[in-house]
This record gives C-alpha cells, structure tokens and sequence, in this order.
C-alpha cells in the first residue's frame, strides 16, 4: 500500500507541473500581446519575462527530478521487449555462483592442510 502513496504524490507533482506550465505559457502570452501594443509597458514585460524564466527554471527541474526519479525505478524492473533484467539476474547469478565456487576450493584446500598435517 505504500507503493500507492508514493505514486499519488508523483501524479500531485506532475499535475502541479502541469499547472506550471500553463502559467509560463500565460506569462509567455501576456509579453508577446504586450509586444504587440505601440507601446509597450516595459515594466510589465519585464515582470512577466521574470515570470515565464522562473516557471521555465521550475518546469525544468521538475522534470529533471521526475526523469531521475524513473530512472531509478525502472532500472530494476523487468520491461515488455526487454532483455535487461533477465540478463541482468544471469550476471548476478554468475557472479554468485563464481564467488560460491572459489569459496569451495578455499575450503578444500584448508581441508586439504588439515589432514596433511
């Protein structure tokens, strides 16, 4: 059950994303209706420029964060057409079974001392 309060507050993150990029969008809107004007209000092209950069920047590392965040989910889990974690439990496997067969001959060979001795 935990799994599905994690997953809630990703869906909450991406639905604020999502309202964020609707509010750079806004921004970015009102400095190109703003530009159309004779004349322009440079303070509030400023400010709404100064809005859609911050929204930009906050979009940005979001989805940086989202795309981290699925990366490492999903590097473990296994995936329609892929052969990644499949292989990825054979290495692993390998790797037990090469470590189990060298402690296997360690211990024959103190075995081995032993009863030489």
């Amino acid at each position: 059950m935990a799994g599905y309060g994690v997953a809630n507050e990703r869906l909450r993150a991406l639905e604020e994303l999502e309202r964020e990029i609707g509010a750079a969008l806004q921004s970015a809107g009102s400095v190109i209706l703003e530009l159309s004007k004779e004349k322009a209000a440079e303070r509030l092209l400023e400010r709404q420029a100064a809005a859609f950069g911050a929204a930009v920047a906050k979009v940005e590392a979001e989805l940086g964060a989202q795309i981290r965040y699925l990366t490492q989910v999903a590097t473990g889990q296994p995936h329609e057409g892929s052969s990644y974690a499949a292989r990825k439990g054979c290495q692993l496997a390998l790797n037990r079974m090469e470590y189990a067969r060298r402690r296997l001959a360690e211990l024959a060979r103190g075995c081995q001392q032993l009863l030489d001795a």
